[in-house]
């Protein structure tokens, strides 16, 4: 591959990361993701 096509790469795979920030970072989700991990913390063995 020649460099642009690597600058184009990079340039898709930072904006892919920022999008998928922004939805993991999101309110509802947050909450979802940290219900879960309580959830699986309170599990007895």
């Amino acid at each position: 591959m020649s460099t642009a096509e690597y600058a184009v790469g990079t340039v898709a795979a930072v904006g892919f990361a920022a999008v998928l920030y922004k939805v993991v970072t999101s309110g509802p989700i947050l909450q979802s993701m940290q219900s879960v991990i309580q959830k699986a913390l309170k599990v007895a063995f």
